[in-house]
């Protein structure tokens, strides 16, 4: 794939196979190769790769699969997220996997986490607990522990120890893909309408369910075109997403907001793959600690990561003037107790910057979006008009 339609076609496409099938091809070329599934946002892919296995995001159901049996898991008054993660289990789309890693984000990916075990799914099933105190002989030596279980999981499914050369090489590959992603938002940022939000989505989430290296080698392909003019300048408002860092928008959604006038130039939807910001250090003798010392020093702000020594509200009103955004989208997924507990605070801090701003919730399966489309162009004309 060299052309640019291609390549999106295909992410678009591999984003959305509910089934993993590149992933599982992937696996079956080698026996020693694991699939370790894990749930938004976060978690330490290096290690996985570093284990001879692929980390693959289970990002839910979105509007491609109806919710029948996940719906009997789960109370009414909770997002959906866990409805589609369990129903794809149930109806086998997560055969082939070899274990899941459901990291600290909310109470419902904890007690999922339980219903994966019960049911047997996978070789291993571990919740991965965020450290959230960040001295680095408490939360660092936590967080270090709490990797070195999921190597021991991988190493008893395919018998096969995490080198520290294989870890440095994987910090290499990764530290290669966060720089290539953010290119991709610099550029964006700028000239917006090179790429749209939606193209970027699909090249985002597509490299969830590849290895990093095939990744890499599409971002490579996108850069070489979007670094030269394409597409059309609009007259459009440039804006930053905030909410939707697990439970995943519509693909509608994002489109919806772009059409109602709004370049979002910034945005938590695969946060995950953002997470570290900046280089991780990869020629120590020490790689798991190169890790766990990004994560203390290095990780963006979420609702799922505390933050009182480094308020989240600071962050986003930063990210916005480093953006040159006109103002915030709040899009926050219904019954997401992380985000929707937090929105307050956030938005108080953009009151005090004088960093306009709107709301609204969603869940993955929304149908109807002129609701939304209305409320972003109302936004993006009284911008326009009396900012």
């Amino acid at each position: 794939m060299n052309n640019i339609e291609e390549i999106l076609s295909w992410c678009e496409k591999t984003a959305f196979d509910l089934n993993f099938n590149h992933a599982k091809q992937w696996k079956n070329n080698d026996s020693k190769r694991v699939i370790v599934g894990y749930l938004p946002i976060y978690v330490p892919r290096e290690i996985i790769h570093a284990s001879n296995g692929i980390a693959v995001g289970i990002m839910g159901t979105g509007d491609r699969k109806q919710i029948i049996k996940g719906d009997a898991y789960y109370q009414s008054y909770i997002c959906h997220l866990p409805r589609g993660i369990i129903e794809l289990a149930l109806d086998n789309n997560l055969e082939g996997f070899d274990g899941f890693l459901f990291p600290a984000i909310c109470d419902c990916v904890r007690n999922l986490s339980g219903m994966f075990k019960l049911s047997k799914k996978g070789k291993f099933q571990r919740y991965f607990d965020y450290a959230q105190n960040f001295d680095p002989f408490i939360g660092g030596t936590f967080y270090k522990h709490e990797m070195e279980k999921v190597l021991d999981d991988i190493y008893n499914v395919n018998g096969i120890k995490a080198t520290k050369e294989n870890l440095n090489n994987a910090i290499k590959l990764y530290n290669i893909n966060r720089r290539l992603i953010e290119e991709i938002y610099d550029i964006r940022q700028k000239y917006p309408w090179r790429l749209s939000a939606v193209d970027t989505y699909h090249l985002l989430r597509a490299g969830i369910c590849i290895t990093v290296e095939e990744h890499n080698e599409i971002l490579h392909k996108i850069l070489n075109v979007i670094r030269n003019e394409r597409g059309e300048a609009m007259d459009n408002i440039r804006v930053v997403v905030s909410g939707s860092f697990c439970e995943q928008p519509p693909v509608g959604l994002i489109k919806s907001i772009e059409m109602a006038g709004c370049y979002i130039v910034d945005d938590d939807f695969m946060l995950g793959s953002r997470w570290i910001q900046g280089d991780i250090a990869d020629n120590t003798d020490d790689p798991l600690g190169a890790i766990t010392d990004a994560y203390l020093n290095q990780s963006t702000f979420s609702s799922c990561y505390y933050d009182v020594g480094n308020p989240k509200g600071k962050r986003l009103v930063e990210l916005v003037k480093r953006r040159e955004a006109d103002g915030v989208i709040f899009s926050a997924a219904s019954f997401c107790d992380p985000a929707l507990l937090d929105r307050p605070e956030m938005q108080k801090e953009c009151d005090v910057a004088g960093v306009p701003h709107i709301n609204f919730q969603y869940h993955e399966n929304t149908g109807q979006f002129k609701v939304i489309k209305e409320q972003a162009g109302t936004f993006s004309d009284s911008i326009k008009l009396w900012a």
